[in-house]
């Protein structure tokens, strides 16, 4: 294979995989269709009220670099909530490093979370969606350790941490 058509194919993969990313988030503009929230915006008031990071993945279902957050090594006791809306999600005694590069824990509070089905880069996962305002927060695998044996493996930006105070 001589080097045009190494880029020509590296150049259609890209496209394929661009156009699925493209068709994902415009599918998500409203994550997970059909539920009531209670916290509802514009799309202009979710772009004011986040920053660029936390609006492409709570809004546009996107995926931050692996080994970017800060919460990823937060250890003090407290609660993870959503960026977008602050409902409480996580206790911190349910994180664990689960050495995938992105806060993982193995269960969440009462009554935090939705989920629905992912199908999109041809796999079949299961998305994490906020009860409160239905912002994207990640996907929960089925490989985490006991007593639940999940994962919840969130994206940091889509959470706020605050410490317990004594």
């Amino acid at each position: 294979m001589n080097r045009r058509k190494i880029l020509y194919a590296s150049s259609a993969i890209a496209a394929v995989v661009m156009a699925g990313l493209t068709r994902r988030r415009a599918a998500n503009a409203a994550p997970a269709t059909g539920a009531d929230y209670r916290v509802v915006h514009t799309d202009a008031q979710w772009r004011k009220l986040l920053n660029p990071a936390a609006y492409e993945v709570l809004r546009e279902a996107g995926t931050e670099p692996p080994f970017t957050s800060p919460l990823l090594h937060e250890e003090h006791v407290g609660v993870f909530s959503c960026a977008g809306c602050a409902l409480p999600l996580y206790a911190s005694a349910t994180k664990y490093d689960s050495g995938t590069g992105w806060p993982s824990f193995w269960d969440h509070l009462p009554g935090a979370i939705l989920t629905s089905g992912d199908d999109s880069f041809g796999m079949q996962r299961t998305e994490v969606h906020c009860s409160q305002c239905g912002g994207h927060l990640g996907h929960v695998f089925p490989d985490g350790p006991q007593p639940t044996g999940l994962r919840y493996c969130m994206n940091g930006v889509a959470l706020s941490f605050t410490p317990r105070t004594a």
